[in-house]
């Protein structure tokens, strides 16, 4: 997992900081030459109170990142020639004249965004971002949430008032754990970030708990499982129903202090009613017997929680997966309590209900302008996102520039080859990346940014999603290319360019807003802190580091600008080298549900009109001969982003379709063949590969692969790790209905031999 150790020449210096590549956040401790700009070893911190020491493969990214020579560190500019490299200032002027003509030329929605999961890594990206959308003001913003995590957003808005109102399990202190849809081991937790995600199962097992996976292959994590039934894919939300129809049924519901303030139990009994085990079973796969005994053990557990991942998010009823789980917590009383799923408290602050009294759910306030898709948090589905960019679809109203933000989405998102001849439509595309890769290669213009070595940086989203509260600041390393610059700060200049002005004065209006925001309110910890003193202490120097001061210092556990506390600062983050750890996750319901009164609304009627879908869907999932796709994880990858790194490509090919034996005999698939894979959408080939992991009526292939297009400049990707691109199979109509996301697990497909 970690590079070997050389002698250490005399300049060489040690550094801690943590992994920015997933969400565990793994601390690493990195041997470095600053003077000749060299990484020399990559390791786990044995010292780091959260991962301990352990770190995965992906780790060796930071160093594979920054040393890869095909990453981009001057602007590109398309010529009728080819590319050509351009001074900073010609960039952003540049892009500034283009975007601002196309504005006034044809509209504010004539311009749209792509954002890709890298954004999320990189605290400058999520705080500088917002500028950036509220300057552009246009309603065509797609990300990949819409090919992810998106109906759990969805489900966390309608239910507390606040996307990212995600309660965790509390994997250190349950007792029972009921896993769908999630690999732990291979994700380190996603939505539940636990550096050694393994440990965490082995000690939960230790203390006499259990862990149940069901999954539609016998994954890493259902390996180490106390039990694993194989489940349909896409029947989550059956299964989920049926455990509370039989909370019901057996008089197993108990709120606990949550019947307090929450509204809608019996409407759930009722909504339950047609989902009895008996009903379900053939459409999940799952023996009546089983789901009853789940059902009982879970609600009788004194500790329970029920987790559902990607799994259940990127299939047909999403958003009804992703409410069921929480349904099941509550209503066994294992929301917001030790050892069931709880919720996070950032040092950052984002979620102290105090900042956003009584919000409203942001939905459908705009459709998209083919098929009449509604908005959600100001996005719209990236299935949609080609539409509305070809003439032929949206006519003289479609989108004519598009700018994407660290992401690939011709690969990642469904259909990509029609999202890339429609992003040869448009009038001008810019791309903020470090690569020319299968979208930036139709970019007008490339814009790179540091990587994580040469900036710092602060664990901002993860921190939100971890099992234990923790707050952790990493530092530079080294100085970048002259002119290079971190995410946030090119967002920043981009959007100045734009919008006529100056970065540092964008700079001061988000400064200046966030201390509108944090500091002077009734109730805060900062009501009787004047914003002249605040702003005073946080000095003049523009970046990410006076933002996050002013959050830390503002927030839960920060020193309220008081120079007498011992509360937390940046400058302490700074000097304890390490993660700070901030104690277990505690309850914090009813407080931070920022909306109804602070009572939890069980039902809403985005869930009761996509029941009626559900019900309708069942007979359709009981043909014997139906044979689906899924995705699956794997450690060495991060969707598209780390494929052109020689120390994760190494190792026999890993974009394989699993396909379980006797379905092959039935198909004439044999070991090492190769298949060939279609469905409404397309068609693609891949080695097979049998496994008896596999659910029979199941296939499996890994998402993010597929390079093989020319015009790109990653040599390592296209020869190493080139695939097949598994999102050619999923077809942009076939969608989640209340979040927009695509369905990427339980489509339909055809396999013959190649």
């Amino acid at each position: 997992m970690a590079s070997p150790t050389p002698t250490a020449p005399s300049n060489s210096e040690t550094i801690t900081r943590s992994c920015p590549i997933c969400e565990a956040c793994c601390g690493l401790e990195l041997k470095v030459d600053r003077v000749q700009k060299k990484i020399l070893s990559v390791r786990g911190d044995d010292n780091d109170p959260r991962s301990k020491g352990y770190v995965c493969p992906k780790a060796t990214a930071v160093k594979g990142l920054y040393e890869d020579p095909e990453r981009l560190t001057r602007p590109l500019r398309k010529t009728e020639s080819g590319w050509e490299e351009i001074s900073w200032d010609e960039a952003y002027r540049y892009a500034g004249e283009r975007l601002s003509s196309i504005r006034e030329a044809h509209g504010k929605d004539a311009i749209a965004t792509y954002i890709g999961n890298p954004i999320g890594h990189s605290a400058s990206g999520m705080l500088n971002f917002p500028m950036y959308l509220q300057a552009m003001d246009s309603e065509r913003l797609f990300s990949a949430g819409s090919m992810d995590q998106q109906p759990k957003n969805l489900t966390s808005s309608i239910m507390y008032g606040d996307m990212w109102a995600i309660s965790i399990p509390d994997i250190q202190r349950t007792q029972y754990m009921l896993s769908l849809g999630g690999n732990q081991l291979v994700s380190q937790g996603s939505l539940m970030s636990a550096p050694n995600a393994k440990k965490e199962i082995q000690n939960l097992q230790a203390r006499g708990g259990r862990l149940i996976v069901m999954d539609p292959r016998r994954t890493e994590t259902a390996e180490a499982a106390d039990a694993h039934h194989f489940i349909v894919p896409g029947t989550d939300a059956f299964f989920l129903f049926a455990l509370v129809n039989v909370f019901f049924a057996e008089d197993l519901v108990n709120l606990g202090r949550l019947a307090d303030f929450t509204d809608g139990v019996d409407r759930v009994r009722e909504l339950a009613q047609p989902f009895s085990p008996e009903t379900v079973a053939e459409t999940t796969g799952i023996p009546a017997a089983a789901i009853r005994t789940i059902a009982r053990d879970f609600a009788g557990a004194d500790r329970a929680v029920c987790y559902g991942r990607i799994g259940t998010c990127t299939q047909e009823f999403g958003t009804l997966a992703s409410w069921l789980v929480d349904v099941v917590n509550v209503l066994t009383g294992n929301l917001d309590r030790e050892g069931g799923s709880m919720f996070t408290r950032p040092a950052t602050g984002q979620t102290e209900p105090y900042l956003w009294d009584g919000a409203e759910l942001n939905y459908g306030r705009w459709k998209s302008s083919v098929r009449g898709i509604p908005e959600y948090e100001a996005q719209l589905p990236v299935a949609v996102m080609a539409e509305e960019l070809e003439e032929a679809s949206a006519g003289e109203g479609r989108a004519r520039a598009l700018v994407t933000v660290c992401g690939n989405p011709v690969l990642s998102s469904p259909n990509g080859a029609r999202l890339s001849a429609a992003m040869e439509e448009l009038d001008f595309m810019v791309a903020v990346d470090i690569y020319l890769n299968e979208t930036t290669r139709h970019a007008d213009l490339i814009l790179p940014t540091t990587v994580q070595m040469e900036s710092s940086n602060y664990d901002f989203l993860f921190a939100g999603t971890a099992v234990r509260n923790f707050a952790r600041y990493s530092p530079q390393i080294f100085d970048p290319a002259e002119g290079l610059q971190d995410l946030g700060d090119v967002l920043l200049e981009l959007t100045a360019h734009t919008a006529g002005t100056e970065g540092s004065v964008l700079d001061t209006m988000l400064f200046e807003g966030m201390l509108a925001t944090f500091i002077g309110k009734p109730g805060t910890p900062c009501e009787n802190v004047s914003i002249d003193d605040a702003r005073a202490k946080l000095g003049t120097e523009r970046g990410i580091e006076r933002l996050l001061d002013l959050m830390i210092r503002s927030g839960p556990y920060g020193d309220a600008f008081d120079d007498a506390s011992d509360g937390l600062t940046l400058t302490q983050l700074r000097d304890a080298n390490a993660a700070v750890d901030l104690g277990a996750l505690e309850p914090r319901l009813p407080e931070m549900i920022r909306k109804d009164h602070g009572r939890l609304k069980l039902v809403h009627e985005i869930f009761e009109t996509d029941i009626e879908r559900l019900l309708a869907s069942m007979e359709e999932r009981r043909d014997a001969d139906r044979l689906v796709l899924i995705g699956r994880r794997q450690l060495r990858n991060m969707n598209t982003w780390l494929h052109n790194l020689p120390n994760l490509a190494k190792g026999p090919e890993r974009c394989t379709l699993l396909v379980n034996p006797r379905d092959a005999a039935r198909l004439g698939l044999s070991d090492g063949g190769t298949a060939k894979i279609s469905a409404r959408a397309g068609s693609v080939t891949a080695p097979v590969v049998l496994s008896d992991e596999m659910m029979q009526g199941v296939v499996s292939l890994p998402h993010g692969y597929g390079h093989d297009t020319n015009n790109t400049r990653i040599s390592v990707a296209n020869e190493k790790q080139a695939g097949t691109n598994a999102n050619q199979l999923l077809d942009e109509y076939t969608m989640d209905v209340p979040s927009g996301t695509s369905v990427a697990n339980g489509i339909v497909v055809q396999v013959a031999p190649a």
